[in-house]
């Protein structure tokens, strides 16, 4: 592989013109693309085979034309000071709003909260629920400015009016703590490099990558139901690594500039060497994203496809348009160390160099590497403690930030009727094949009274049929609640005595039930796919590091810093610390896709760092080091560079904490920390540690298993016989 990216580096660069072309007409067909195409909606939580889903496309079979999957808006109405909603004022302005709220094709039915009997007790609150023939992600603009508007009218009379429900979604913005990510990665690039132009290639790229990666989920959104986290979290992921692998690639052409090999021939040997590293490290990640459709959730999986997609993007770019861009800058990338030279600060020839710190401190690691290993691992564990009370949940409207209608709405209708209001359950009734439905309807709703947790529950509505029937269910606690989820599991567990006896189907649905159904779905995909992600990535790193024992301790250090980094989520956005800072306006249930969503990305990050630092380890070592000294070769060419790339990840990924999604928000923050306890714990700190004590052990590999691997040669021997490679034979640089 080493000789064939080398042959690529020394074309790229050599026709650089051409592959800076192609580069420049893919993005902008994408940018052409996307710009022609409808707007991206927000995706269902929808998945097929689960009860939820099931109840919701019999109620398409026996309900038809009720649109049961369909967006409402829950408009809520709250007189002022002293009023009621039932004075002759008030009923007049809710009951115009209720004939406005009634016009438009897309809508199918809009209740009257007085014959609704949608007024609280105390008469302060009602509301009118509006019923779309579509889906919100399929909502018309007019109809939702038909909403607002009647919204705004009834506001005019003197009303406090709100709009709930999935009609209207909030539009995601990460604000301009985005842009402050992209800064401080700018910024640390100068620092690494000492060079604006330098600096500025690495940033450059990322930003083609990642244009071209959106702009193409951009365009087929609509084609492919793709939500705009899709985009969201692809540009997340695709700036970080398009930034950190350009990185090692820059650094590596400095480095061999630095032992005077000609332009061109840094340019093959820093992508056939760092350019192996930066493919093997991109595999594990698309490894990682792509593996997250065995969860088998849609939105899921596209996610996952899209985000790989943009880092199978990075991965082009930084092997063909770096090494272009390094031709067009010549000379002003210089060599590594050439700046201490140009400012007078280069070393007497007698004098020894001060080892630089990524040297001291691996050499103080591989002296104390038991105390280094212990306290590592004790930090992390006691990191990982808070994730031992996670709790699992889907965000609802009360997660929206207060500034929202929608979170306005939810507590309004919480102050009202009760915090179970907003997360009513519907039970699907199916008795088909019962000899007595109505029996079995006011059977299955005396059961469903008699449950805990329960406020209301509505008599049973029987299709024309009369063999299926719904009854709406108001829990006592809010949607997120664990409690709320007993009282869903209970509704079933009655509903597997009822079919026992009458031969009937009794399903809960609902966007509740389908969030707690998405839930344990994604808890119980958890395992199986941690096994087959790492399994696959560790097979992976037994053929790149042609060893049994360093990818194990790769993969152990994963779950170590997956797990401090569980722990850190549930301290912020669960328990509340720090959650002002962070901007958490509500604290609950950790987003159930979060564990699984972590150990995808989390995962492929850490192996980045594992590759990119243990490669030039193992490199050292082959090329006739003891393995302490490879160790502490490692640190010091790879350690600035692996840092650097961290900060630049942390950096990019905190930029999405300012995200007015709660998803967004806490993915930010998680993978952010995440690459830190991975970055400067694990990489910097364990893993040196390990291998210290691991010794010549580290490096062992099976003669048969060797026999049998293919030799992929990441450290790059095969180009140490390459042209030019001889000392004789080099050419000096010309600066």
């Amino acid at each position: 592989m080493a000789t064939f990216l080398y042959t690529l580096g020394r074309l790229s660069f050599r026709r650089r013109h051409v592959v800076a072309l192609i580069w420049v007409v893919l993005l902008t067909l994408a940018g052409a693309g996307a710009a022609g195409a409808p707007a991206a909606g927000n995706s269902s939580f929808s998945i097929p085979g689960t009860e939820a889903q099931k109840a919701f496309d019999l109620l398409e079979q026996r309900f038809p034309g009720t649109s049961a999957d369909g967006a409402t808006a829950r408009v809520v109405f709250k007189a002022p000071s002293g009023e009621k909603m039932t004075d002759p004022g008030n009923r007049a302005t809710v009951q115009d709003t209720v004939k406005e709220l009634s016009v438009g094709s897309e809508v199918v039915r809009v209740t009257d909260p007085y014959r609704a009997k949608a007024v609280s007790e105390d008469g302060t609150i009602a509301y009118a629920q509006v019923s779309y023939k579509v889906s919100g992600m399929e909502l018309d603009d007019a109809a939702k400015d038909a909403l607002k508007d009647s919204a705004h009218d009834a506001r005019k009379a003197g009303l406090t009016v709100e709009i709930g429900g999935d009609a209207l979604q909030a539009v995601p913005h990460t604000g301009s703590s985005e842009i402050i990510g992209i800064a401080v990665a700018a910024v640390v690039l100068v620092i690494t490099f000492g060079s604006l132009v330098t600096a500025g290639l690495p940033l450059l790229t990322a930003l083609i990558g990642v244009g071209i990666g959106v702009f193409a989920i951009t365009g087929l959104a609509s084609a492919l139901d793709l939500g705009t986290t899709t985009s969201t979290l692809a540009m997340m992921i695709g700036l970080a690594v398009g930034i950190d692998y350009a990185l090692f690639i820059v650094s590596r052409y400095r480095a061999e500039l630095a032992e005077g090999r000609e332009r061109e021939e840094a340019a093959g040997r820093a992508v056939g060497t760092a350019g192996s590293a930066v493919v093997f490290a991109g595999l594990t990640v698309v490894i990682a994203l792509v593996g997250l459709s065995v969860v088998n959730i849609p939105m899921l999986t596209k996610m996952g496809i899209a985000a790989a997609g943009t880092v199978a993007i990075a991965v082009l770019i930084a092997l063909t348009m770096i090494p272009a861009l390094l031709g067009y800058a010549g000379r002003k990338v210089r060599p590594m160390g050439e700046k201490g030279k140009r400012l007078g600060r280069a070393k007497k020839q007698d004098k020894p160099a001060k080892p630089n710190l990524g040297t001291r401190w691996a050499s103080f690691v591989v002296r104390r590497p038991l105390a280094v290993l212990l306290l590592g691992v004790i930090g992390l564990g006691a990191a990982a403690v808070p994730a031992t009370s996670l709790e699992l949940g889907l965000p609802d409207d009360g997660s929206q930030p207060v500034s929202t209608t929608q979170r306005r709405a939810y507590d309004l209708l919480s102050e009202g009727f009760g915090p179970g209001f907003n997360g009513p359950l519907m039970v699907v009734v199916d008795a088909k094949d019962s000899a007595d439905p109505k029996a079995v309807f006011a059977e299955t709703r005396d059961e469903i009274k008699g449950l805990k947790d329960v406020v209301t529950v509505t008599p049973a509505q029987p299709n024309k049929a009369g063999d299926t029937a719904t009854i709406t269910v108001i829990p006592g606690s809010k949607p997120s609640s664990v409690t709320t989820e007993d009282l869903v599991h209970g509704i079933r567990d009655a509903g597997a005595g009822i079919k026992t006896d009458t031969d009937a189907n009794v399903l809960v649905t609902g966007s509740t039930a389908m969030n707690i159904d998405v839930s344990e779905k994604l808890d119980d995909a958890l395992v199986p796919y941690l096994v087959l992600v790492v399994g696959l990535a560790f097979l992976l790193l037994i053929v790149v590091f042609r060893s049994i024992l360093v990818p194990l301790k790769a993969a152990l250090g994963f779950l170590l810093s997956v797990m401090a980094a569980l722990g850190a989520v549930v301290a912020v956005f669960q328990w509340g610390w720090l959650s002002d800072l962070m901007g958490v306006e509500q604290t609950g249930p950790v987003m159930s896709m979060m564990p699984i969503f972590m150990v995808g990305v989390v995962f492929g990050l850490a192996m980045d760092y594992e590759v990119f630092l243990v490669t030039r380890m193992r490199e050292a070592y082959v090329h006739g080091e003891k393995p302490a000294q490879a160790v502490v070769t490692g640190f010091r060419h790879g350690a600035r560079v692996v840092t650097a790339a961290a900060v630049i990840m942390m950096a990019v990924f905190a930029g999405f904490i300012g995200s007015s999604e709660s998803m967004v928000k806490m993915i930010g923050f998680g993978l952010a920390i995440a690459v830190f306890f991975d970055a400067f714990v694990v990489r910097m700190a364990v893993v040196p540690a390990v291998l210290a004590l691991l010794g010549r052990t580290a490096w062992w590999l099976p003669r048969w298993l060797d026999r049998a691997l293919p030799n992929v040669d990441v450290e790059g021997e095969g180009l140490r016989t390459a042209p030019g490679d001889d000392d004789g034979d080099r050419e000096l640089v010309r600066v």
